[in-house]
């Protein structure tokens, strides 16, 4: 068995924020840029991901997530491993006008600084 698959893997944040007045969408615009400054991949609207290489990782991010929540809303977070990340697919369209499936998307390379 790939022991590698296991180790690392992916956290997804879905949510539905409400985005009737101008201070809901204000909380809620704040916090889809948040996600992103944190590292985070929009996959949908309102479906983003952030690669994690350890469990340790994984804890600090969620405590980021839980300080940063919209005071409305509904926010959920999963982990997925790099196997079951990888037994997904991505589908463009329908029929011979749409692009198809496609891969998802490989975790980034890791910078390492000596």
């Amino acid at each position: 068995m790939d022991t590698e698959r296991f180790k690392v893997g992916w956290i997804l944040v879905a949510f539905d924020l409400p985005v009737l007045s101008k201070k809901q969408r204000k909380a809620a615009t704040g916090f889809r840029q948040w996600l992103l400054d944190d590292g985070f991949q929009m996959l949908q609207f309102s479906v983003y991901a952030r690669s994690c290489v350890t469990a340790a990782r994984q804890e600090t991010h969620l405590t980021r997530i839980r300080k940063e929540l919209p005071p409305e809303g509904n926010v959920r977070t999963w982990f997925i491993t790099r196997s079951q990340w990888d037994r997904g697919c991505i589908f463009h369209g329908s029929g011979e006008s749409g692009m198809g499936e496609l891969p998802t998307e490989a975790l980034p390379e890791q910078l390492q600084f000596w």
